[in-house]
């Protein structure tokens, strides 16, 4: 009997080693039980996969569980991101959303995420309460529980998470800013979950590796530059004047500036805090992993903004975001939160912000840099491992 731990965001094994559809359903036996102690009344969980191997199956595996356990569930109609399954959790008032993905793992891996009804991850202690909750074995036939029967009897619905995503985008962007501003956008998807949507909100964007490759291209879907080279010599070549990365469940997020050289995140969490408080003058605490660069404490000072630090997981920062007002969490490994979206990491949403800061000032991703570096200072990281 494999023992079951949740790391700093879900349970992460190799697929037909230690994630089994043996151990899928061990896991999802814990959330339903979880979520019947907790929400007794009609509950429902909002469920999906990422572009991993088998993970329509697993993805069933959950919901035959969930079915057997008397839970509601409002499946996803096909590979989603993470985001996606978090915005329809906080939608659909469900007690929890499921998502079965390994992130940026490599393409042995598959995994199972758990978020709150607050749309964004499973606060720790809550976490640890399912994990406790890990039965020796499912217990449940399986093969006995028909989804199509469940559908007929109004306990299984197939939902289009991706259009809530997309028509949550077109409300909270000025996206004729970001269409109409003459600039090049890139978008590399890296084989992951964000490759569908993005096409809808920008079709007229330069896209890479926007494809179903469960493979990954035998690569781990991690957007760090030495694994978007291909994707850094295209903006060179191509004449982008802003790329886009995200990982394999579009949680995470890179960026380039115009001659192709990669952004980290540090940057990034920079730039948004300054566009955030001076150009749309949103005020909130800014909460970060410890791993991130002193610069952020500088620019708080600067604007008067509360600043505190975490322990490194995001269901750290995701804590304090659902209880107190937080303009933004981040963290060194491009998992970014702002305000006036869910508590949750969206590579896409960051990307889209950085977009929509150079659409609407009308300056490059460089010259933004620049107007943090004379409140900060310049600086320069690189992260090796």
């Amino acid at each position: 009997m494999t023992k079951i731990k949740f790391g700093t965001d879900g349970w992460r094994a190799i697929i037909a080693d230690e994630f089994t559809v043996e151990n899928v359903a061990r896991v999802s036996v814990a959330v339903a039980q979880w979520v019947k102690a907790n929400f007794p009344k009609e509950p429902s969980i909002t469920l999906g996969h990422d572009c991993r191997f088998a993970g329509e199956l697993f993805a069933e595996t959950a919901a035959k569980v969930f079915l057997h356990n008397g839970i509601k569930v409002h499946m996803a109609k096909d590979f989603v991101s993470t985001p996606m399954v978090s915005l329809g959790a906080f939608n659909l008032k469900s007690a929890m959303g499921v998502i079965l993905t390994a992130s940026h793992n490599p393409p042995s891996y598959n995994g199972y995420k758990l978020k709150g009804i607050h749309g964004g991850p499973l606060i720790p202690e809550h976490v640890q309460e399912v994990e406790d909750m890990i039965p020796d074995a499912h217990g449940c036939d399986l093969g006995g529980i028909d989804l199509r029967k469940a559908e007929a009897d109004g306990m299984l619905t197939y939902v289009d998470l991706e259009t809530m995503y997309v028509d949550h985008v077109e409300k909270n962007f000025d996206m004729k800013a970001i269409r109409e501003s003459g600039l090049r956008w890139g978008y590399d998807a890296m084989y992951g979950a964000g490759q569908n949507v993005m096409r809808r909100i920008l079709p007229n964007a330069t896209f890479l590796h926007c494809e179903h490759n469960p493979s990954f291209h035998g690569q781990a879907p991690e957007p760090i530059h030495k694994n978007l080279i291909e994707f850094s010599d295209l903006i060179k070549k191509g004449g982008i004047d802003c790329g886009l990365a995200t990982d394999g469940d579009a949680d995470r997020i890179g960026l380039y500036n115009g001659k192709g050289d990669f952004i980290d995140s540090h940057h990034i969490i920079l730039l948004l805090i300054h566009y955030l408080v001076k150009y749309k003058q949103f005020k909130g605490k800014v909460v970060v992993a410890v791993s991130t660069t002193p610069k952020v404490k500088k620019l708080c000072d600067h604007y008067g903004l509360e600043y505190q630090v975490t322990k490194i997981g995001f269901k750290w920062i995701c804590g304090i975001m659902i209880e107190e007002d937080v303009l933004l969490g981040g963290e060194e490994s491009g998992g970014i939160a702002i305000k006036g979206h869910i508590p949750e990491r969206d590579g896409i949403w960051m990307g889209l912000t950085i977009w929509e800061f150079m659409a609407k000032s009308g300056k490059s991703l460089d010259d933004l840099i620049d107007e943090v570096y004379a409140i900060v200072g310049p600086f320069k990281y690189e992260r090796n491992d």
